[in-house]
C-alpha cells in the first residue's frame, strides 16, 4: 500500500472542525477555576502538548493545560492541592506523572501544573509523582522542536499504532524517537518512513539514551522501563515484518 493509505488512517483518527471550538470552551472553564484556586500566584495558562505541536489524534488526550505558577510551596504540595481543588469541585481527577486527567465538556484534558523559573526565559520546574521528585523543562522548547521537524504525520501515524496496540509510550518520548529515526529521510513516502520507525524501534530504541531538548539532565529514555521498552520493540519487529499494513495499523 502507498501514501494514500496511512493518509486516510491519519484522516480517520483526526479531529473534526469542530475540535478547537470545543477546546477553547473547556480550556475557559478551566482557566477560572486555577484563576480562583491560585490567585496571585498564577503567571498564564497554555494550552500545549500534543494539540499545541500538531501532533494530536482522537486516541490521546484532546488538550494539555500548562499552569505557570510563581509560588513558594513545593511542586508536590502545587500537585495535591490542585488536584484536591479540582475534586473539590466534583471533577473526576486522575493522578498522572507529570499531569492531572480530567473530563471537561466531554474533553479529556490534562493539567500539569508548573513552577516557572526566574528570568526571561519559560523555563519550568514540574512534578513527577512516579519519583516523587521534579524536573527542570521547557514546553515552548518541545512545541518549536517538534513543529518544525518536518515529521507531523509520522509522529502521528506511530501514536495511532501504539495506541492500537496498547503500548505505553510517553508523548515527547515518541516524539523524539520518530524524528531521531527519520534523520536524512525524505518528508514525503509515509509507508517507508514508518517502516524506517518501526525498524528503529525493533532495534536502536530500547538501548538508546534520550535526552530532554530543554534539559540534557533530563533523561527522557527514563520514563519507561526495560521491560516496557522491550515490549514496543517486540511490536515493532512484528510490524516491520508484516506483509501487510492493515494487520500493522487501521
Amino acid at each position: 500500500m502507498s501514501d494514500e493509505y496511512f493518509l486516510k488512517v491519519i484522516q480517520k483518527y483526526s479531529h473534526g472542525s469542530q475540535h478547537k471550538d470545543a477546546v477553547e470552551r473547556a480550556k475557559a472553564e478551566l482557566d477560572s477555576v486555577i484563576k480562583d484556586w491560585a490567585g496571585s500566584c498564577l503567571i498564564s495558562t497554555s494550552i500545549s502538548g500534543s494539540f499545541a505541536k500538531g501532533t494530536a489524534t482522537t486516541l490521546g488526550s484532546d488538550f494539555d493545560l500548562f499552569v505557570s505558577l510563581d509560588t513558594s510551596d513545593t511542586l508536590k504540595d502545587v500537585y495535591n492541592k490542585l488536584y484536591a481543588k479540582l475534586n473539590s469541585l466534583g471533577y473526576s481527577v486522575k493522578k498522572q506523572n507529570v499531569s492531572l486527567g480530567l473530563v471537561v465538556n466531554g474533553l479529556n484534558v490534562d493539567v500539569i501544573p508548573a513552577k516557572k523559573h526566574a528570568g526571561h526565559t519559560n523555563d519550568h520546574s514540574i512534578y513527577l509523582s512516579k519519583s516523587d521528585s521534579w524536573t527542570l523543562t521547557n514546553v515552548e522548547t518541545h512545541i518549536n522542536l517538534v513543529k518544525g521537524s518536518g515529521r507531523l504525520n509520522e509522529i502521528r501515524i506511530t501514536k495511532i499504532w501504539t495506541k492500537l496496540h496498547k503500548l505505553e509510550f510517553p508523548s515527547l518520548y515518541l516524539e523524539l524517537i520518530v524524528i531521531e529515526a527519520l534523520k536524512g529521510m525524505p518528508t514525503d513516502h509515509l509507508d517507508l518512513n514508518f517502516q524506517k520507525v518501526l525498524g528503529y524501534l525493533s532495534t536502536t530504541f530500547p538501548n538508546q539514551k534520550v535526552t530532554d531538548p530543554a534539559n540534557t539532565n533530563n533523561i527522557i529514555s527514563d520514563l519507561l522501563t526495560s521491560s516496557e521498552k522491550m515490549v514496543i520493540s517486540q511490536k515493532a519487529k512484528e510490524g516491520y515484518d508484516a506483509t501487510n499494513w492493515s494487520s500493522v495499523i487501521w
